[in-house]
């Protein structure tokens, strides 16, 4: 078995990394972004790579990369049918859609005109999102037709930057009123020194526009619950709105009793993720028992965010009450994935082959 890690301190790398060290599995750190990778990778079985929305070479190369390695015979992780759909609301839609999957009812529009005329006969308040965008980033509450309007004409003509830095700012102003703490201070401060210096993936995405997303507002809701799925484990956590705010993602309050969590939604996790056929998934749900919605899913979660966890659920929901450790399952999953008959380089050492 010869494995590859695309080394980006800070990501899930990390961990990969030290789980090999610990275990004395030989491995190799790669840069995916070399021009010569697909030549630098030749004679692997597999590829670790953690790719994520803060890099914005990621969004021009990791989808093209992972479908042509996998046509070359080499197993990664995240696998395409894992990771087309991250960072991409819109491509979530459709998806959720065709599997009959309970997503929060959503409308996108490719024309002004079908935007408009959709205007005309909908209800508000709706919530408007950016196809990408992270943290509650390029999601916004809209109360009234007019600020819809506005939306739109902007949508069909010069566009959003996929990260605004003035409405950054004003988000954080909006956290350190209600707050008034020394972090959300901080963050203000830092919001005001992003309007000047700006990181690579500010500089470098492309504009969203020719399209609009708008999704229903679930009434009542005081947060989500974020479930994540790794091959046959569930874990996850309740999220909470700040006063005054219907966002969850993105505040850190947060709690990981998991008895404010249901197995008719582990069970709803375990469903989806079984039918799209994932490596791993994070779900993003609201409602109640008789009411589950999911609002957007992504294969990949923050390093930490589930360190807290006190257990997993299995496939038959079974509570296991021991530390969670997501990266781990990764690696520990992906190696087995290589061990298997499907291993092209282990099927061509084989006797079956020399037969």
């Amino acid at each position: 078995m010869k494995l590859a890690i695309h080394d980006h301190p800070g990501s899930y790398s990390d961990r990969w990394i030290k789980y090999c060290q610990e275990k004395n599995i030989s491995y190799k750190t790669v840069n995916c972004y070399d021009n010569d990778f697909m030549a630098q990778i030749n004679g692997y079985d597999g590829l670790l790579w953690h790719w994520d929305l803060t890099d914005y070479k990621s969004a021009l190369a990791a989808r093209q990369l992972t479908f042509s390695l996998e046509k070359k015979g080499i197993k990664m992780f995240p696998d395409i049918r894992t990771s087309w759909f991250y960072n991409d609301k819109v491509g979530q839609k459709y998806l959720l859609e065709a599997i009959n999957a309970p997503l929060v009812k959503s409308y996108v529009f490719y024309s002004k005109k079908d935007a408009l005329e959709w205007l005309a006969n909908t209800s508000f308040p709706k919530v408007f999102k950016l196809r990408s965008g992270a943290g509650s980033s390029n999601v916004r509450l809209i109360e009234t037709k007019k600020k819809a309007k506005n939306l739109i004409n902007k949508a069909f003509g010069r566009g959003f930057n996929q990260i605004d830095p003035y409405y950054r700012l004003y988000d954080r102003l909006k956290v350190f009123l209600s707050d008034r703490d020394i972090t959300a201070f901080k963050k203000v401060l830092t919001g005001i020194a992003r309007l000047f210096i700006l990181k690579d993936v500010e500089k470098y995405s492309t504009r969203e526009k020719g399209y609009v997303y708008f999704q229903d507002l679930v009434p009542g809701a005081d947060g989500d619950t974020r479930l994540t799925v790794v091959n046959d484990r569930c874990f996850g956590l309740r999220r909470y709105c700040r006063k005054g705010d219907f966002r969850a993602s993105g505040t850190g309050i947060r709690s990981y009793n998991p008895e404010l969590l249901n197995k008719e939604m582990v069970k709803l996790a375990f469903d989806v993720a079984d039918k799209l056929g994932v490596q791993s998934i994070a779900l993003d749900i609201l409602g109640d028992k008789d009411n589950y919605k999911i609002t957007e899913m992504s294969y990949c979660f923050t390093i930490d965010c589930c360190d807290d966890c006190a257990g997993y659920w299995d496939k038959d929901l079974i509570w296991h009450e021991e530390e969670v450790n997501p990266q781990q399952y990764i690696i520990e999953d992906f190696i087995k994935s290589l061990k298997s008959p499907q291993s092209i380089h282990e099927f061509l050492e084989s006797e079956v082959y020399e037969n």
